[in-house]
């Protein structure tokens, strides 16, 4: 049989189709996300928190970017930890510290919450927050807690409200004004800091002047007694890690009967009182109702609240996906939220 230059081309023509195909699936697959985030998402490897996956999820590579930010020095900078005590009866708390402007008296600080489902991740300062503790001379504090299934919700958070009156009753040593005191953190640490400032005005002992939930997990019935959006919890973080991690925080179901009100943000009702807010969340993440829900309740409470709802952005965009213009746009406008707070 001759095989002629046309059968040639068609073949080559095939491989070609053949060779793009994966690249199709993937633009399909992603075809909801922002365009200047789907690389990066690509690159993701998914991963759902599970019993049988804990280990691997605590321990999962960093994720490469498609398209990484400038490198910066404040990146590279080891920061020190320093243990402090636990609240009576508790063990001491290991935090990682970044001073801002050693020396300098009378200035804000920051006490930072990590993310990780409630059951994954460590003490960590994002790059933006050192830059802008460096720019005006913050001290920032993030709380390396206990982390679930191991401890469950009333040990991490003693663990963050002892972070939390440290900066507070030793304002005098550290040069704080106890009364410019922000948290804040991102996913669990949203959530986090939304129950430490919870905790922290039920009890009474230490003003916070400014809560940053960077899309908060905040309801343990998101995927559990009540579906999820359609669209939303497609990367990242599903409604299946979703029930694991507030099942292992919680120690009972997530979404039933027997969990306590009082320990989840969304099903309180009693935010009166609360510090100032900066609540973000995108389109296509599975936190969108209950931060949405969370940011009307707030402002309905009297709550002053800065709602950044990002179209086409999943969880966690902002760390996937640095360099899109929305990530930028996003990470600027809660540092400024924070600036202004703590002016």
């Amino acid at each position: 049989m001759r095989t002629t230059r046309r059968d040639l081309l068609r073949a080559g023509g095939a491989a070609w189709l053949l060779a793009q195909a994966p690249r199709a699936l993937a633009q399909s697959r992603f075809a909801t996300v922002d365009p200047e985030m789907r690389d990066d998402l690509a690159l993701l490897v998914p991963m759902d928190a599970t019993a049988a996956t804990l280990a691997a999820f605590r321990h999962r590579p960093a994720a490469p970017h498609a398209h990484p930010a400038p490198p910066s020095a404040l990146a590279a900078l080891r920061l020190p930890a320093v243990t402090i005590p636990g609240l009576p009866g508790e063990p001491p708390v290991r935090t990682v510290q970044f001073d801002g402007a050693p020396g300098r008296t009378g200035r804000g600080a920051v006490v930072w919450l990590h993310g990780g489902g409630y059951v994954a991740g460590s003490a960590g300062i994002p790059v933006p927050l050192r830059e802008a503790a460096r720019a005006h001379g913050w001290l920032v504090v993030a709380v390396d807690y206990r982390l679930a299934p191991e401890a469950r919700l009333a040990a991490s958070l003693a663990d963050n409200y002892a972070a939390l009156r440290w900066v507070h009753d030793q304002a005098a040593s550290l040069g704080v004004d106890r009364t410019r005191i922000a948290i804040g953190g991102a996913s669990a640490g949203g959530g986090h800091a939304a129950m430490l400032a919870l905790h922290a005005r039920d009890r009474g002992e230490v003003p916070v002047r400014h809560q940053v939930l960077i899309y908060p997990m905040l309801d343990d019935r998101t995927g559990s007694s009540r579906a999820a959006r359609p669209g939303t919890g497609t990367f990242v973080w599903t409604a299946a890690s979703n029930r694991f991690g507030w099942t292992a925080l919680l120690g009972v179901p997530a979404g039933g009967t027997a969990v306590p009100a009082r320990l989840v943000p969304a099903r309180r009702s009693d935010l009166a009182g609360l510090p100032s807010a900066f609540v973000g969340v995108g389109t296509l993440d599975l936190f969108l109702d209950e931060d949405v829900a969370y940011a009307g309740a707030l402002a309905a409470a009297g709550v002053p609240v800065d709602l950044a709802v990002v179209p086409a952005a999943f969880h966690a965009f902002d760390g996937v996906a640095p360099t899109a213009r929305a990530s930028r746009d996003f990470t600027a406008r809660w540092v400024a939220g924070l600036v202004a707070a703590l002016a």
